[in-house]
């Protein structure tokens, strides 16, 4: 089991001991409206709230594709400075209140999942803002690794907005090809 999956292990049975929180953070609201096929294919993570699964990861990607039971399947993806490797977890994500609200539950290990909230998302599907199940889990996700200063700072702002220490953002450095 690599460093990725070792993380996201520890994590899945922390969220589980923690009772698992499928819902989002009080006072975040899904995006409504949502269409997922739009939303499938390759996310740079552009930025985020730091945790133990992710520490270190530089080139921080997002891929998502529609599995065969209906559900999103999520290849989570990073490149490990210190171990000089690609770390890789595998997971599976569903709707939590019907396929048109951005709000899924997702999963990396066994039957454990815990709340991918989509708060924020471009008409366009370029960039979307994400919590998990409470603020201390946050993600500017992109389609491009970079975004223009503008467009950062409005993000950050909403984020800001909704309660997110944006302070404490880790800027993810992305110079490797991931594919």
């Amino acid at each position: 089991m690599n460093r990725y999956a070792k993380i996201l292990t520890s994590l899945s049975l922390a969220v589980l001991l923690t009772a698992c929180s499928l819902g989002p953070p009080k006072g975040i609201e899904p995006v409504q409206n949502f269409a997922v096929e739009p939303y499938l294919g390759t996310w740079y993570e552009v930025a985020r709230l730091d945790h133990s699964f992710e520490e270190g990861l530089s080139d921080v990607t997002a891929t998502y594709s529609m599995r065969e039971d209906g559900g999103v399947k999520v290849v989570n993806r990073g490149y490990s400075e210190e171990e000089q490797q690609w770390d890789e977890a595998e997971g599976k994500a569903y709707f939590v209140e019907g396929s048109d609200v951005g709000h899924l539950k997702v999963s990396f290990f066994g039957p454990f999942y815990g709340a991918y909230v989509i708060f924020s998302l471009d008409d366009d599907y370029q960039t979307a803002l994400v919590a998990g199940p409470d603020r201390s889990y946050f993600w500017l996700l992109s389609r491009t690794p970079e975004i223009d200063s503008e467009q950062m700072q409005s993000l950050l702002q909403k984020a800001e907005q909704q309660g997110f220490d944006t302070s404490k953002l880790i800027y993810v450095e992305h110079s490797r090809a991931t594919f």
